[in-house]
């Protein structure tokens, strides 16, 4: 059973962790074994990514909007007999919104073929802990391709598929999903806020699937108070750390996280070797 304090902590954790690129599902890992928690908590797992979702459904609230109207309204457009081409160009939103199903299709592949692969990898703080380090490796790289200028509308096929790719493999505890997406779009040559919208967005469909997942599998009754106090922890922390992140990439700042990664690499293995 949880208590209020580790649901806070927990909660605060997950927040941070879910959106600035040190890998939410490696900390969490880290954390559970402090806390001597051989086996998360799976219903506790689902409302602190519960919070999380609503976050960045929040931040992104007028992207989503516009996502969702001129999808219809591009709907209506092809009826009538107007080209793809054209119909892109005159709703940059359903543009945008056909790329995020287009990345979501390698992360979901990954997701539900290899699920049992990748879950077998959480009771691994070695795993966490050399993962970590390649975030921090993938951190470094964007130094070197954080002044693209495509915006959504060059964005192409191949990007949104190599992107969904890498967010799929990012199921890896200790590899950050936002770090190593970001970064990939970046040294496309992708511009810094598109990067970083394209990133989070993408995340929707991703959380929302493995919460489907989660939910499917059931899980263990916690306290209602323990509950509360994470959910709220992992809702303030995941606004106030995603709209941080956006503005360290708008400035080509996400380099700024590797050394953090690989001092939580190191720690990771070492914790691992006194376990």
């Amino acid at each position: 059973m949880i208590d209020w304090f580790e649901a806070l902590v927990l909660g605060v954790v997950q927040g941070a962790t879910e959106y600035l690129p040190v890998s939410s599902s490696g900390h969490l890992v880290i954390f559970q074994h402090l806390f001597g928690l051989d086996e998360p908590a799976l219903l506790f797992d689902i409302v602190l990514h519960v919070a999380t979702l609503l976050a960045v459904l929040w931040y992104y609230r007028q992207d989503i909007a516009d996502l969702i109207g001129q999808s219809l309204a591009a709907v209506r457009s092809l009826k009538r007999g107007a080209s793809w081409a054209q119909t892109q160009i005159d709703y940059p939103s359903f543009r945008l919104a056909w790329l995020i199903i287009l990345g979501t299709v390698p992360t979901a592949l990954i997701g539900i073929t290899l699920q049992d692969t990748f879950e077998a990898l959480f009771g691994s703080l070695h795993t966490v802990g050399i993962m970590l380090c390649v975030t921090g490796f993938i951190l470094l790289l964007t130094r070197f391709g954080s002044r693209g200028t495509r915006g959504v509308g060059q964005m192409r096929p191949v990007d949104a598929l190599l992107i969904g790719l890498v967010q799929g493999l990012a199921i890896t505890p200790g590899i950050s999903r936002s770090g190593s997406t970001i970064a990939v779009a970046l040294l496309l040559g992708i511009e810094k806020e598109t990067a970083a919208r394209y990133s989070f967005l993408l995340s929707v469909p991703s959380i929302f699937g493995a919460l489907l997942l989660k939910i499917d599998d059931g899980g263990e009754s916690i306290g209602t108070a323990a509950t509360s106090v994470g959910f709220v922890a992992a809702l303030v922390t995941g606004y106030l750390c995603l709209a941080l992140l956006v503005q360290l990439v708008k400035r080509g700042k996400l380099a700024w996280f590797a050394p953090y990664c690989f001092v939580a690499g190191v720690f990771a293995l070492a914790l691992a070797r006194q376990l």
